[in-house]
C-alpha cells in the first residue's frame, strides 16, 4: 500500500513538472509569436514609406534632405528587424518617428501634396501602422515580463534553469522618443 502511495506521489511530482514546463514553452512561444506580429507591422510600414516618399518628390524638389532621413531611418529598421535586434530597433524607430514628423511637418508647405489623394491614402495607412506597431510593442513587453517573470519564480525557476529558458529583452525607447514632441519647433523650421 504504501509503494502505491508513493508511486501515486511520484506521479502527481511528475505532472507537476511536466505543466510547469509546457507553460513555459508556451509563454516562450508567445514572446516569439508577439515579436512576429511587430515584425509583420515593421514589414508592412517599411513597404509603404517608399510610396510615399515618391508621392512626396513629385511636389518637394527641395526637401530632399527630409526625405533622405526618413529612407535613412527606414533603413535602419529594416536592419534591427531582420537582426531581431530588440536594442538597436528602439533607437531606430526613434529616428524614423522623427523623419516621419518632419516631413509631415514639411508637407504644410506644400497645399498640392497635402491635398493629393494619394498622400492622403498613404498618410492614413502609415499612421494606422504606427499606431498596429504601438499596440504590438505593448503586447510584446506584457509578454516578455511574464515570460521573465515566470522564469524567476520557485518552482519554475527549477525547470527554466535545467531547460536553459533564458530571460528575453525588453523593447525600450529612448528619453526623447517617450517624450512628446515639439511640433511647434517642426513647423517654425520648415517655415
Amino acid at each position: 500500500m504504501s509503494l502505491l502511495i508513493f508511486l501515486g506521489l511520484i506521479a502527481v511530482a511528475m505532472l507537476y513538472l511536466i505543466t510547469i514546463y509546457n507553460n513555459l514553452v508556451q509563454l516562450k512561444h508567445n514572446v516569439t509569436k508577439s515579436w512576429s506580429n511587430i515584425d509583420v507591422l515593421l514589414k508592412q510600414r517599411h513597404d509603404e514609406l517608399p510610396k510615399l516618399v515618391e508621392t512626396c518628390k513629385q511636389y518637394m524638389q527641395f526637401e530632399q534632405a527630409t526625405l533622405e532621413k526618413v529612407m535613412q531611418a527606414r533603413a535602419g529598421v529594416a536592419s534591427a528587424r531582420e537582426t531581431k535586434n530588440i536594442g538597436a530597433l528602439g533607437a531606430a524607430e526613434t529616428a524614423l518617428r522623427a523623419g516621419i514628423g518632419a516631413l509631415v511637418a514639411t508637407v504644410e508647405a506644400y497645399p498640392e501634396l497635402k491635398a493629393n489623394e494619394n498622400f492622403q491614402f498613404l498618410i492614413a495607412r502609415i499612421t494606422e501602422l504606427e499606431n498596429s506597431i504601438a499596440d504590438r510593442r505593448e503586447f510584446y513587453n506584457e509578454t516578455v515580463n511574464l515570460n521573465n517573470v515566470r522564469i524567476e519564480q520557485f518552482p519554475d525557476v527549477v525547470i527554466a534553469r535545467f531547460f536553459s529558458f533564458d530571460a528575453v529583452q525588453l523593447l525600450q525607447f529612448t528619453a526623447n522618443d517617450r517624450r512628446d514632441p515639439d511640433l511647434s519647433s517642426l513647423f517654425a523650421s520648415k517655415s
